[in-house]
């Protein structure tokens, strides 16, 4: 891992990223288990709702679409609420050297709650997008709302708290 200086760190931007709650129709939400990354110390925090980065000049709410697809293969959606506000979180100082090639230090996001509308056929994370997209998922399912923060790397858990708190009336 390569530690940078507080004063770099301090001095990087965020990440802008868009958080996707999808939610099924008995208000279970989709999580994935992510393949790797140097964020991930341990075999139970490896799960996460789809997110991604926004590109410039590209709208959140479409940029969430497309980082869906792209890592799910799901389009059947309808959009339920968002968050008004980005929440912006860092990732650990030891390993910003690793993730986005140094470049941040961690990710402001723009969350959105969709349901799902289709069927569990649409969706695959073997061949995301249409077979277009490398996977980030190695497995996935439908968990209750409730039990997503104990599921992320610990330094996500204050963002999915304040997702949960925001959207669990729509579960």
């Amino acid at each position: 891992m390569t530690d940078i200086s507080q004063t770099v760190y301090d001095n990087l931007p965020y990440r802008p990223c868009a958080g996707i709650m999808v939610l099924n129709r008995a208000g279970l939400v989709f999580v994935g288990r992510r393949k790797g990354g140097p964020e991930h110390v341990d075999a139970t925090h490896v799960w996460q709702m789809p997110q991604g980065g926004i590109d410039e000049g590209e709208d959140p709410y479409q940029g969430a679409l497309r980082e869906l697809y792209e890592e799910t293969s799901i389009k059947s959606v309808e959009k339920l609420d968002e968050i008004a506000d980005w929440l912006a979180y860092d990732i650990p100082r030891d390993i910003v050297g690793e993730a986005w090639k140094g470049r941040y230090r961690g990710q402001k996001q723009k969350w959105y709650a969709l349901r799902f509308t289709g069927n569990d056929s649409e969706i695959d994370i073997v061949h995301p997008g249409g077979g277009h997209h490398k996977p980030e998922f190695i497995d996935w399912r439908w968990v209750e709302m409730k039990a997503l923060p104990d599921l992320v790397v610990p330094f996500k858990r204050p963002i999915y708290e304040q997702v949960v708190a925001s959207f669990s009336r729509l579960a």
